[in-house]
């Protein structure tokens, strides 16, 4: 449990954001005994390998207010829910076609008093949404992602970056990017963050 390697890197986050990050261990640690949404080996790295992973797309992109963006496959929250604290004036749709998963995030955001933040339990096929970004961890190929998701990334832009689908994955991403490499964009996570879990770490962000 490591507040502190998030003000590392987010300095200026106020008392309420510090409070809400602070109550996200043990929230976790207490639905993940029930509801595996975290592997159970991994949940004393939830700052690191979920909650810092998540906030990347902060380091990338700093979301314009009123900015709508979508998480698709968010399973227990991620990246929506740290997003959703980093960005207070944004609104975030958190979606998971498995409900036991979807009903973690609810229960966490409701705990910590987000009110930018809408779990839905709801497969992409069927989001008729529309959304400046729509972000996601390492859910499906690039290809199939996009595939699902272009539909429901607006037209009106709003942002520094045209809106798109930012997703993170980890290793070599050169096959699965391939199809976009005329507009496809990776950043190495490791450029932001230092601890040695991000190597080979990317942030993909395709223009729609």
């Amino acid at each position: 449990m490591n507040i502190e390697l998030i003000l590392k890197y987010f300095p200026e986050i106020n008392g309420e954001q510090r409070r809400q990050f602070e109550m996200l261990y043990d929230l976790y640690a207490d639905w993940n005994a029930k509801i595996n949404v975290i592997s159970r080996k991994d949940i004393g790295n939830l700052y690191e390998h979920h909650v810092l992973h998540s906030l990347a797309i902060a380091k990338a992109l700093h979301f314009h207010d009123g900015s709508k963006i979508l998480d698709f496959g968010t399973g227990g929250g991620f990246p929506g829910i740290p997003l959703a604290i980093m960005f207070p004036a944004c609104q975030f749709k958190l979606i998971d076609g498995t409900g036991k998963k979807i009903l973690v995030a609810k229960e966490v955001s409701n705990a910590i008093g987000l009110k930018n933040c809408y779990p839905e339990h709801l497969r992409g096929e069927d989001e008729k949404g529309k959304y400046d970004f729509v972000v996601s961890r390492a859910v499906m190929q690039l290809s199939d992602l996009m595939k699902i998701v272009k539909k429901n990334v607006s037209t009106r832009q709003q942002n520094a970056m045209a809106n798109g689908v930012i997703t993170l994955k980890g290793g070599d991403v050169q096959a699965e990017t391939y199809p976009f490499r005329k507009i496809v964009e990776v950043m190495d996570i490791d450029n932001w963050f230092e601890e040695e879990w991000f190597r080979e770490k990317h942030l993909i962000y395709v223009p729609c």
